[in-house]
């Protein structure tokens, strides 16, 4: 299972790390095998929405050569989904096995394409915007359609992390990774298209 976590400019941490805490535990337990990770960016180091700095591991690496590519949000996405190079190296991601991005994440699969067809959701400031990209907005913690798993804003991440971890593996390891997060709000054992959630 290689992911590939994509930042940029701007990014919302929280969106990001939440996210990236549940899911690497499965590399950490041995859930899955041979789990790695690549942090990618369009320059070798981006700043978050705070003035945090991070630097990344690849720069505009082929996202399909990844079985999960991340997409977290920030403000930046709402300019970013119409700059034609960042946008064509988010196309990049299309074999890639399992689209997932949180929050408004989501605004960059839809102006690649991804979501045509299909539900999605994001951060409630951006349902609007997310509409004209998909079949169906929906108000939920996390949705998936096929291969493409979107979910709300910020802390939403961890609620979508874990699904992630309980999707790809078992209710059980689910419930050890909620466990270490000391997150009570994820309810596992309750997979669906759509997980609402208690929050």
């Amino acid at each position: 299972m290689r992911m590939a976590f994509v930042l940029f400019d701007g990014v919302t941490s929280m969106d990001f790390v939440g996210f990236y805490e549940a899911v690497t535990w499965l590399a950490i337990l041995k859930a899955k095998e041979d789990v790695s990770w690549t942090f990618c960016a369009n320059k070798s180091e981006v700043t978050d929405d705070r003035g945090l700095k991070m630097r990344v591991d690849e720069v505009l690496p082929d996202l399909g050569r990844f079985d999960l590519v991340f997409l977290p949000g920030g403000l930046p996405i709402r300019k970013l989904r119409f700059d034609e190079a960042f946008m064509s190296w988010v196309r990049t991601a299309e074999s890639a096995r399992f689209k997932v991005s949180v929050c408004t994440g989501a605004l960059l699969w839809g102006a690649a394409g991804f979501l045509e067809g299909k539900k999605a959701t994001t951060n409630s400031s951006a349902f609007d915007l997310l509409a004209s990209y998909c079949a169906e907005v929906v108000d939920a913690r996390v949705v998936r359609d096929g291969n493409v798993i979107t979910g709300g804003g910020v802390t939403a991440s961890i609620d979508l992390g874990l699904y992630i971890v309980e999707w790809l593996t078992n209710t059980n390891i689910a419930l050890q990774v909620q466990k270490k997060l000391e997150y009570p709000y994820y309810q596992a054992g309750n997979l669906g298209d759509v997980y609402y959630g208690t929050v």
